[in-house]
């Protein structure tokens, strides 16, 4: 028995919260992520993060595999191209989104032990902020906390670019840097040791700083400074740092 699908018109108060959360970036009244395209809408339910709503076009659904369980207990919304367009943060849509009820988290849930935090100071492209989720991910974070400035972790092109680790790896937004019991590393070039020359293997957390002007100097001043040795070039895109830093860490601890 296939799902039931409703048709949705351009007006309905339902398009009207998606446009709302996706040009503010942040999470709709009801506390649901837009994640468009099949990957993340697969990565959700691999992720078993609750799937409220589908929207897509005849098109598109008739592609999604899901649309044929007879057991989902989503709300499916069926769209015209010109309407799903008003949605798309991409420059080719897929045609399809859900809304997405990701997990609350607090501090304590990031600081699993041996704890490795990556904590972004005023990062402020989706992009970038994103990547480096999935880089937390992949190389053994226990969480991300997002200071004051970044990008929003709801933000659609932040969930994209996180590629789904946002549904699992735990994470917090904070105004400021909270007080940890364990070293704070931040990037930077002046009075910094290399990233080779720092043991890693204990409980620590890593600061990236925004594309511009790096970490700001009182978040600066709470941390041990490091620095990635580089040759000609003076400074890494943000997310090519943090994945650089990731992986000595990973790498330090997966020593015997």
């Amino acid at each position: 028995m296939a799902a039931i699908v409703t048709p949705l018109g351009a007006r309905n108060p339902l398009c009207t919260t998606i446009r709302k959360a996706i040009q503010k970036g942040l999470r709709t009244d009801d506390g649901l992520v837009v994640a468009e395209g099949f990957h993340l809408l697969e990565e959700a339910k691999r992720s078993r993060c609750p799937i409220e709503t589908v929207i897509g076009t005849e098109a598109a659904l008739q592609n999604w595999n899901g649309l044929e369980q007879s057991h989902l207990e989503t709300r499916i919304f069926s769209v015209d191209p010109v309407t799903f367009s008003t949605f798309s943060t991409t420059e080719t849509p897929q045609g399809i989104l859900a809304l997405v009820r990701l997990p609350e988290w607090t501090l304590s849930e990031l600081l699993r032990f041996p704890a490795l935090l990556v904590l972004l100071d005023g990062l402020q492209d989706p992009g970038n902020a994103g990547a480096i989720v999935r880089s937390a991910e992949a190389f053994g974070a226990t969480g991300v906390i997002f200071l004051k400035g970044s990008a929003s972790p709801y933000h659609p092109k932040t969930l994209r670019a996180a590629a789904g680790s946002l549904f699992r790896l735990p994470f917090v937004t904070a105004a400021e840097l909270p007080s940890f019991d364990f070293p704070i590393y931040a990037t930077s070039k002046s009075n910094a040791e290399p990233i080779d020359a720092i043991d890693w293997r204990e409980p620590c957390g890593i600061v990236i700083g925004s594309e511009g002007r790096g970490v700001r100097p009182e978040i600066l001043a709470a941390c041990q400074p490091v620095t990635i040795p580089t040759d000609t070039v003076e400074s890494l895109n943000a997310a090519v740092a943090a994945g650089i830093l990731l992986y000595e860490v990973r790498r330090q601890r997966s020593r015997p």
